[in-house]
């Protein structure tokens, strides 16, 4: 399973488990929170009706009717009392109260229910004796038998004169009547819930996909690393930003050691052919030779002490440019002039194998280049032609623009480059054989070209020509 997918299944395990059991929890708590309320309401109503009872209650003589009593007709009054009243968006049309009035022995004097039980026996119903005994008395009923929606509320008060109970008052309300309201808040903070845990999914679904795209911007850092291609560390946030720093650092350490061990290597394998030439060279002098054989050795001793100098000076020109991040001092140039300016430097070279240059293309681009680089770059590029252009042929030039770019295009007519070596060029110590020769250049030229035009924001391309091989240095116009 996928990263994202496995984040967001335990996010919504989570929060859909901590949903369920609050809204579980709520729910269960509202039904018993309303009756809790309603029956200390009926409490405060239970005692100020056995206040207003007290006095007929007190006057009525033993065996007498209560039905009788001023206050039988303010309750009767009561019960026929119009009222449409609308109590936060629900509205009530009915006054629910049922009251009823017990004597000392539990026998019912006053009853406004349906079906008036006056004169029954309620001395064992539990709100008339707890409260004959001086107990706490109320009681819940169901109307109908396992029908939870018609249980009623009864709660009973004393009519006390001084410390003797005269009578008891009895409150009784339907669950029923405040069910609307039970079922309202319920329907709300079901609803609220659903909305929360929706939230909270989303919420889930925001961070997931954040995390899984900021990892997913790490790993394609890694590949892209893991490829050879240098790029900088995404700008991830975080414990995840310092992550990929690290990896940058660590990129770039194993980079210098690879880079260190490679150099090595290939510059072990570079020195080898001239230092052995040199020791030929040298145990051939310290024999009696021939002043010409003599002389023939001596120019080997200084031809490969020149191509020593040559591979350590192009060494270091290369790590030295592989360190900078950018042009040291950039200026305006154009392109052409640059071009002439490497040609007339090399005019010796190129007068001795009678090359001949020749423009196909020119035009007069500005690029903004550092003038020491760019004129590396070109003594590179010219040089390397020189080396494969077989004497008495010409050198194709063109300078162009191309969309955002000037173009420096240079075509020798050598023997060019095999298509499967072609990729290869432009890496250090990576050359083909000179025309006429088994000795190879070590490549350096080249890389110098690509880092430079790297550095400049531009590249190099290599396409096979007929014959020959063209070389084209691409650089941002200015």
């Amino acid at each position: 399973m996928r990263l994202g997918l496995r984040l967001f299944f335990a996010f919504f395990l989570i929060a859909g488990l901590s949903s369920f059991l609050l809204l579980r929890v709520v729910l269960t708590e509202v039904k018993p929170s309303v009756r809790e309320v309603m029956e200390d309401i009926m409490v405060d109503t239970a005692n100020l009706l056995a206040e207003l009872a007290l006095d007929d209650l007190a006057a009525l003589p033993p065996g007498g009717d209560l039905r009788a009593s001023r206050f039988a007709e303010r309750v009767q009054d009561y019960a026929r009392r119009p009222i449409d009243a609308q109590i936060w968006g629900l509205r009530k049309q009915s006054l629910d109260f049922r009251i009823y009035v017990t004597d000392a022995r539990g026998r019912v004097l006053l009853d406004t229910g349906p079906g008036a039980a006056v004169g029954a026996d309620y001395s064992r119903w539990r709100d008339v004796a707890l409260t004959l005994r001086g107990d706490y008395g109320a009681r819940s009923s169901r109307a109908t038998y396992g029908d939870d929606r018609s249980t009623v509320l009864y709660v009973a008060a004393p009519v006390r004169r001084g410390q003797q109970v005269l009578g008891v008052v009895t409150v009784a309300k339907p669950v029923a009547t405040i069910q609307p309201f039970i079922d309202r808040a319920e329907r709300r903070i079901l609803i609220a819930g659903l909305a929360l845990l929706a939230l909270s999914l989303a919420v889930g679904v925001a961070v997931t996909w954040w995390m899984v795209a900021s990892v997913r911007r790490l790993r394609r850092y890694a590949q892209q690393v893991q490829a050879g291609r240098r790029e900088p560390p995404p700008p991830v946030p975080g414990e995840l930003g310092e992550l990929a720093l690290a990896m940058d650092a660590m990129r770039g350490r194993l980079d210098g050691r690879e880079h260190i061990e490679h150099t090595v290597r290939a510059l072990t394998h570079e020195l080898k052919s001239p230092l052995a030439a040199l020791r030929g060279a040298g145990e051939l002098l310290q024999e009696e030779l021939a002043p010409a054989d003599r002389q023939r050795f001596a120019g080997q001793v200084v031809a490969q002490s020149e191509r020593l100098t040559e591979l350590v000076e192009r060494l270091l020109e290369l790590s030295k440019l592989e360190l900078q991040q950018g042009p040291g001092h950039p200026a305006l140039l154009r392109l052409d002039q640059a071009v002439e300016q490497a040609l007339a430097r090399l005019a010796d070279r190129l007068a001795q194998q009678d090359l001949t240059p020749h423009w196909t293309a020119r035009a007069a681009p500005e690029v903004r280049a550092d003038p020491e680089l760019l004129a590396l770059a070109l003594a590179n590029l010219l040089g390397n032609a020189l080396d494969f252009a077989p004497a008495g042929s010409v050198l194709e030039l063109a300078v162009r623009v191309e969309g955002t770019q000037a173009v420096f295009e240079l075509r020798d007519q050598g023997p060019g480059v095999p298509e499967a070596a072609r990729p290869q060029l432009g890496q250090r110590f990576f050359s083909t054989a000179r025309p006429g020769s088994l000795r190879k250049g070590s490549g350096l030229g080249l890389a110098i070209v690509r880092r430079v035009a790297e550095l400049h924001g531009g590249r190099l391309a290599f396409e096979p020509a007929e014959p020959g091989l063209r070389v084209r240095l691409f650089l941002p116009l200015a």
